[in-house]
């Protein structure tokens, strides 16, 4: 790939624009997956590492300690589809992202956000109402992608309880970009969401029933499109997720004889990731 001269100093945004228009490939290909870059230099540690927030000890997270994700990472490179080459463009928009869910998911100040353009980052499920990162600290990453359904509803369960009806029936919920079809600023890219229903679903509906779905020990895997847009930094500004929710509780639920509702807020207990100590 030719050099890129005169980039020292420069962007983030501006190095992988110029690495991506030098590029010879790009001429013969529809998409951007098979898309390599020259070296990671310039580029910021959370589009080369999944993990690179997990180093941030000085931030304030949800248990009091970033979390493990050892199991969910392990299951990824059991059960993954896709293989990208270490800087590909996949490669960091997939870092990028597992990034951002642990800080949406687990830092409790927006201001600890690395991931993010806090000036003006939003959220928005199908073309529906932006939302803040205020408000996705408020309600939770799982509220901010479903829709009232009679399975769950987000108005009747709170950042706590969706982070127990969700992470307890899949401890490992792993996640991977399939192909990106676009390059920065405006990255549009095709994801997958997949686990092992390993424990019963709970959770309160759009009747504000409690139901509950025995666990069938299978996969549940889910797809969908993601339009992002990234500043100078490859800070996310803009996130519009595109899918069904509903697939997911179809594949939970396949077997409708599973479903009852019924009281089991005793049976609940308490947070799985007390402590910091549960996987993604």
């Amino acid at each position: 790939m030719p050099s890129s001269p005169g980039l020292v100093g420069c962007s983030p945004l501006l190095i992988l624009q110029s690495r991506l228009l030098f590029h010879p490939t790009l001429i013969h290909t529809p998409t951007y997956s098979s898309l390599k870059m020259a070296d990671a230099q310039g580029l910021p540690d959370y589009v080369l590492d999944p993990n690179a927030v997990l180093g941030d000890t000085d931030a304030a997270w949800r248990y009091g300690r970033p979390p493990s994700y050892k199991k969910t990472r392990e299951y990824y490179e059991q059960t993954r589809q896709m293989t990208h080459e270490a800087t590909s463009l996949p490669s960091l928009v997939e870092n990028l992202v597992k990034n951002w869910e642990i800080e949406a998911s687990f830092k409790t100040s927006l201001s600890d956000w690395r991931t993010v353009d806090q000036s003006c980052y939003t959220f928005s499920l199908n073309g529906g109402p932006a939302m803040t990162g205020e408000d996705m600290l408020k309600v939770g990453t799982y509220n901010a992608l479903i829709t009232p359904n009679k399975y769950y509803d987000p108005a009747q369960n709170d950042f706590e309880a969706s982070h127990k009806s969700f992470k307890r029936m899949m401890p490992t919920f792993a996640w991977e970009v399939k192909e990106v079809y676009s390059g920065p600023p405006v990255v549009v890219f095709r994801w997958r969401h997949w686990g092992v229903m390993g424990s019963d679903y709970v959770g309160k509906n759009d009747q504000g029933e409690t139901v509950r779905v025995k666990a069938h020990g299978g996969v549940i895997d889910i797809e969908g499109i993601v339009v992002a847009r990234v500043n100078e930094k490859l800070q996310l500004q803009k996130i519009d997720v595109w899918f069904d929710p509903m697939d997911m509780f179809r594949q939970i639920a396949k077997e409708e004889s599973g479903l009852k509702m019924d009281d089991v807020a005793a049976a609940t207990g308490a947070c799985p990731v007390m402590g910091g100590k549960k996987d993604e």
